[in-house]
């Protein structure tokens, strides 16, 4: 049987990880609002929409890709509508759903934010890693990342 306690060696990667994904997530989002007025949260919604076809997406769909509830989703884009940086509509041929598309103002904000966050992402950990560490890190995710998706398909 094998034991589920780590190593001392995984122990301390494991706590290091989780300390250093906390860390840099609070520096960047703090750097993000502070620099640019949107929230980590509005980033990250306007991201995925500019990478889709029309820069528009279903919200079940949305909140799929994100790994975000429905209901979550819902309230943020709520909250980005009132600033206009998004747009609700009905989807015509069921009437049930909606799409969620990115506005001009929503695509001028994140164009104006995207430097803010790739320059502290470089500042606070890019620059601070060798070629191989990135070369590893990279690995590492597509690993894990592959392993969630993979489990998560499985689980229906």
């Amino acid at each position: 049987m094998v034991s589920n306690w780590l190593g001392d060696d995984e122990e301390r990667a494991w706590r290091n990880f989780r300390r250093m994904f906390t860390l840099l997530e609070a520096k960047l989002a703090g750097e993000l609002t502070e620099q640019t007025g949107l929230s980590m949260s509005d980033y990250t919604v306007l991201t995925n929409l500019v990478d889709a076809d029309d820069h528009r997406f279903r919200i079940s769909s949305l909140a799929q890709q994100m790994t975000w509830s429905q209901s979550r989703l819902s309230h943020q884009i709520k909250r980005m509508e009132s600033r206009g940086l998004v747009a609700k509509e009905d989807v015509a041929s069921d009437g049930r759903g909606a799409f969620v598309r990115l506005t001009r103002k929503g695509l001028k904000a994140l164009a104006t934010a995207t430097p803010t966050h790739m320059t502290g992402v470089r500042e606070h950990m890019i620059d601070l890693l060798t070629a191989e560490q990135i070369k590893a890190l990279d690995v590492i995710a597509l690993t894990v990342v592959t392993h969630l998706r993979e489990s998560a398909n499985s689980d229906g």
